[in-house]
């Protein structure tokens, strides 16, 4: 179902997918912020096999909101549209999961509205800030030959060979994202340092400090978030739960959309892995 509701100052463009049935509904939050939601959609479609998922576009993204002005499009605004719509639709307490920059988000959420949410996935994310990832990247040979393709195309590979493994995927990925426009953020607000940060305290710390559980699902070639992040996050974060996913990289929801939804659903469903 797709549906637009209206929370007074922005209208969230929101997409329900599966049947509520009695477990919590999985709120999802996006990456990016650069574009909406629709590229989780081979995961998410998988995962909703078995469980309610309730997805949505952030202001200034894809079919929500846009043109608002820059003040107002900013982390602690999309934060408070998350929890906001949950009460709209009356979803109640939420199993929560972040993807790549929506995993900061998610963090975020968590130490602001602790108890509104069950479980905790972070997907394809990170708790760091660029420079520690930079090492795991810097000499690795197929990062940088993947990165000199996407120069040389300039620009018209959308960085699928970076974020997809099997190259033979990339062509299905650009024909996934083809009609995905740019959101209105400014990535030169990030680079300028005048965008706020995603989380207001410190990432692990936070985790640590909540009182559910929390899977760290990762692709095991993941070229944004190198997984030696979630190797870290992992073992800084007492109780988590890891789950690599091998020969996938950060879009490994669309490489390996059943495995990646299988590991979500054992996790929400309680089942420990070895």
């Amino acid at each position: 179902m797709e549906q637009f509701v209206d929370l007074g100052d922005v209208r969230l463009f929101v997409r329900q997918l599966g049947r509520p049935s009695g477990e919590p509904s999985l709120l999802v939050l996006h990456g990016g912020p650069d574009v909406g939601h629709s590229y989780l959609l081979p995961g998410l479609e998988a995962v909703a096999r078995e469980r309610h998922v309730v997805v949505f576009d952030f202001r200034g993204c894809g079919r929500s909101t846009r043109g608002l002005p820059d003040s107002q499009l900013e982390p602690a605004f999309v934060i408070r549209d998350a929890y906001r719509l949950v009460g709209e639709l009356g979803l109640g307490q939420v199993d929560l999961l972040g993807f790549s920059t929506g995993g900061r988000a998610a963090t975020e959420f968590v130490s602001q509205y602790p108890t509104a949410v069950r479980r905790l996935v972070l997907a394809s994310t990170s708790a760091y800030d660029s420079a520690v990832a930079r090492p795991f990247l810097e000499g690795w040979a197929e990062y940088e030959y993947r990165q000199r393709l996407e120069r040389e195309a300039g620009g018209a590979l959308r960085n699928s060979t970076v974020f997809v493994w099997d190259l033979d995927l990339a062509p299905a990925y650009l024909d996934l994202i083809r009609d995905l426009d740019e959101g209105d953020w400014s990535y030169e607000r990030v680079l300028a340092g005048t965008m706020p940060p995603w989380c207001t305290r410190d990432a692990v710390t936070i985790l640590r400090g909540w009182d559910g559980p929390i899977l760290i699902l990762h692709g095991a070639k993941d070229m944004g978030f190198p997984v030696q992040l979630a190797h870290r996050l992992h073992q800084e974060v007492p109780g988590s739960q890891l789950a690599i996913i091998d020969d996938a990289a950060h879009l490994c929801h669309f490489e390996k959309p059943d495995q990646w939804a299988q590991l979500i659903d054992d996790f929400l469903s309680g089942v420990v892995k070895p």
